[in-house]
């Protein structure tokens, strides 16, 4: 056997394998011997039908497992002699496998780049404060208050925090907005809606809730708005100012509960000094995730900074496929119409294929960051992982492990991304932290 290995590029490489006609023939020979002892054929005890008849009757299968044997003892002892250490199988070219002649096998696969790691530790993270003002601690009461409102019928004008029901029709310039937007009504022509007035999220139509402060039930109004120049729940109407035809049907006032006994039961609180103290833990805890997730993202990008390899073709494919996929589900739920996304078809794929070099790059650094730290995959991982996604998805683990069981590849996606995350982990670990203030 002779095997020649060329580079295509740093990553893809080309074994082209070939096997003399000798060692073509003894393959065959052991394929034909094998379909002897398992062929049946009328007259012939197993085992004991002729070797020609037997060739006759399966010539093409016979041909087949062949091709199939060969091929794989090229590519099995083609890595063995060259030491490939390969991430995919780009493309096999089989050549012609027959009795009497030579063959050559060309196996084109992509190998897992050889880099040095670059320095890991001591990147450099910064966090925002955890402590919680008394400010933030009243808020977060407020908006525990807020959950449990009540909204009672109110026959004073309009004011901040209430909520109006209202119909409305728009125009602009004069001509209906449904005509512009037939699929999305919302934006033309509604008999009945509720709109917060001079709420912190804006509604439906931007400054709507903004200017019905002062209005009471019955009263009738024009109200003028302008869409933000990239307005993605209608692009019709992107930059356009629109006149509202408004009439107010309804006002509630938001009433909230007060902070006895019921409510601070309800809380899981005794008194309101254990509320808040409880308030101020779950507050610190929120932020200390977010400094923990913020420090996992400076650390990958920091480290993604300094890797100078190149990303392996067939990875940074699948991976692009993916990520493509989010982008496009991330727009669906921006509300970006179809035919948007279509036009932006080209730019989603560039943003998501240079996203992709950079995971793939980023895994391979991960995985050799973890060997080099001999970071491994325990079987209490696994369980808490399980467990996670059980409760998430609302299986039961027991299902969930069963389901797991059955599929080795998503068996091994799990312990892959629990390896990146305990690397992530140590670099987190290992960096170097800096407490800046929040900006304003």
């Amino acid at each position: 056997m002779n095997v020649q290995l060329n580079s295509i590029s740093d990553t893809r490489k080309s074994l082209v394998v070939t096997l003399d006609q000798g060692e073509v023939a003894a393959e065959r020979k052991a394929v034909v011997s094998e379909f002897v002892k398992q062929a049946r054929l009328p007259g012939f005890r197993p085992g004991k039908a002729p070797v020609a008849m037997i060739e006759k009757r399966f010539g093409k299968e016979i041909a087949d497992e062949l091709q199939q044997k060969v091929v794989s003892k090229a590519y099995r002892e083609g890595l063995e002699k060259q030491k490939l250490d390969v991430l995919n199988v780009v493309n096999v070219e089989p050549g012609t496998i027959a009795e009497g002649s030579d063959a050559t096998i060309t196996v084109t696969v992509d190998v897992r780049p050889e880099f040095e790691l670059p320095d890991y530790t001591g990147l450099k993270t910064e966090v925002a404060p955890t402590d919680v003002t008394d400010a933030e601690v009243d808020a977060a009461i407020e908006a525990l208050r807020s959950q449990r409102a009540e909204f009672k019928v109110a026959t004073r004008e309009a004011a901040k925090g209430d909520y109006v029901k209202l119909a409305y029709e728009g125009t602009v310039d004069g001509k209906p907005v449904i005509e512009l937007v037939p699929d999305k009504q919302i934006y033309g022509k509604v008999p009945q809606t509720w709109e917060e007035v001079e709420g912190e999220h804006e509604g439906v139509i931007p400054g709507l809730g903004k200017q019905l402060a002062g209005l009471k039930t019955g009263d009738k109004k024009s109200i003028t708005v302008t869409f933000p120049a990239e307005f993605a729940g209608a692009p019709a109407l992107a930059g356009k100012s629109a006149t509202y035809a408004i009439e107010v049907q309804e006002i509630r006032e938001r009433v909230l509960p007060p902070i006895d006994d019921e409510f601070l039961k309800s809380n899981q609180a005794d008194s309101l000094d254990a509320l808040k103290t409880n308030v101020r833990n779950n507050i610190q805890f929120q932020k200390e995730g977010r400094n923990r997730a913020e420090q996992r993202r400076q650390v990958t990008d920091a480290l993604l900074e300094k890797l100078t390899f190149d990303a392996p073709e067939s990875l940074v494919e699948n991976e692009t496929q993916g990520v493509l996929r989010q982008f496009i589900e991330e727009n669906i739920r921006r509300g970006v119409p179809q035919e948007q996304l279509e036009n932006d078809k080209k730019e989603l794929f560039e943003n998501a294929q240079k996203a992709a070099v950079g995971r793939v790059k980023l895994q391979l650094a991960l995985a050799k960051i973890a060997e080099t730290e001999k970071l491994n995959v325990e079987e209490n991982d696994i369980n808490q992982f399980i467990y996670r996604e059980a409760m998430r998805s609302g299986q039961q683990p027991d299902k969930f492990i069963k389901d797991l069981a059955k599929n080795r590849d998503a068996l091994r996606s799990i312990q892959q991304s629990i390896i990146f995350d305990k690397a992530v982990d140590f670099l987190v670990s290992k960096a170097t932290v800096s407490t800046i203030e929040p900006k304003a």
